[in-house]
């Protein structure tokens, strides 16, 4: 990929979430869009509901299956650890993760990986429109000039301007990030987290 004069040259990335699906359907998924890194977002990596994407048997089936993983949640995990982040109802300001020195990191590494592999950022929800992945880390993405599309898990592919159309009707793609149409950027639901027995399904 060829880097002129500072511009990025179609840079992409792929989202996806692992849901309740069995790891053979999720193999599958990654198989069927060519992935060859998984970088995980989840802020702490391991499932209550569905204990096969625990980082230790993820990491070994994506290992199997000649898939690269690299854990991110510390830099662009959706529950980052510091009161400064959340709001008085536990809902995370995205605005201060973004500027923080960790996220940008996290960023910075991911641009840098997506030149060379075709990557997939993991994290727990199937559908992107609650996940931070894509209010958090595909914003700032897409401010930086890069394309998202996101894996479904029944195995289409929807780009980051389909997705925010059928969400806006007709409005263009960006409105839903600009500062102008929201009210303030933080996450949807409250991600307090509850004290966890032996796993988290924590993104």
């Amino acid at each position: 990929m060829e880097i002129e004069n500072g511009h990025r040259d179609n840079l992409r990335i792929l989202t996806v979430g692992h849901s309740d699906h069995t790891l053979e359907h999720f193999l599958n998924l990654l198989r069927l869009y060519s992935v060859e890194v998984i970088a995980d977002t989840r802020s702490y990596p391991y499932s209550n509901f569905a204990p096969q994407y625990d980082q230790k048997p993820l990491r070994k089936a994506l290992r199997d299956a000649r898939v690269r993983y690299v854990h991110l949640g510390r830099e662009l995990g959706g529950r980052p650890k510091g009161h400064q982040y959340y709001d008085l109802g536990g809902h995370v300001l995205y605005g201060k993760v973004a500027d923080s020195g960790d996220f940008k990191a996290g960023i910075a590494r991911l641009e840098k990986g997506i030149r060379k592999y075709r990557v997939a950022l993991l994290c727990a929800e199937e559908d992107p429109t609650m996940c931070h992945r894509r209010l958090l880390i595909g914003r700032v993405l897409l401010r930086h000039g890069v394309e998202i599309e996101h894996i479904r898990g029944d195995g289409c592919l929807q780009s980051e301007s389909e997705l925010s159309q059928q969400l806006n009707g007709s409005q263009p793609q960006m409105n839903l990030f600009t500062e102008a149409e929201a009210s303030e950027w933080k996450s949807i639901p409250s991600v307090l987290r509850k004290r966890r027995q032996s796993s988290s399904s924590a993104p």
